[in-house]
């Protein structure tokens, strides 16, 4: 997926503005695909170029203008088309998977630490997803479809996140062990 089809997607229901975007981008697609503010903004300027959002200034007292961008007929349209092709499962770039295929009896500790750190953010995550869901999405059923959508890539996340738990829960286990038996050797 490219950066401008989760704007765009952001875009379907309001007008924002660059800001307003970026902020909203953090607070839910961003759970899920990671961009700066500053990819956004050049996103933007590349999306309204091709036409596929509309550009329009909005005056503020006190304040330079605010620049709203909305989706045109034709972004709806590239959208609808995106969703009609084959998605593809990224895979995982994490360097703490490599990091792992170097092991020793120097960096187990320092890698445990990293694990723990990686539960703890990830435990974080999880508890900001279950607010989301007891607070926007506790009855999925009685939702628009297109918030029923949004409830199952958050269920997604919920899950992933779980089993991300359980995957670090049983290395930092696995970890502790074997750094117990180089301390008694």
């Amino acid at each position: 997926m490219a950066l401008s089809h989760a704007i765009m997607t952001a875009l379907i229901e309001d007008d924002m503005s660059g800001y307003e975007l970026a902020k909203a981008f953090d607070a839910s697609l961003g759970l899920f695909w990671n961009a700066s503010h500053q990819q956004i903004y050049q996103e933007l300027r590349k999306l309204a170029e091709k036409g596929w959002l509309n550009r329009r200034e909005v005056a503020q007292r006190g304040k330079p203008d605010k620049i709203l961008y909305g989706l045109t007929l034709a972004g709806h349209e590239a959208l609808g088309e995106w969703v009609y092709r084959e998605s593809r499962v990224q895979e995982s770039k994490d360097d703490l998977l490599v990091k792992l295929y170097n092991l020793s009896a120097e960096n187990i500790g320092h890698l445990r630490l990293e694990i723990g750190g990686r539960r703890e953010a990830m435990m974080q995550r999880l508890y900001l997803y279950e607010r989301i869901r007891r607070v926007h999405y506790a009855n999925p059923q009685a939702l628009p479809l297109r918030r029923q959508g949004v409830f199952l890539a958050l269920r997604l996340g919920i899950l992933a996140g779980e089993q991300y738990l359980a995957w670090c829960d049983e290395a930092l286990d696995l970890l502790a062990r074997e750094q117990e038996k180089l301390a008694t050797r």
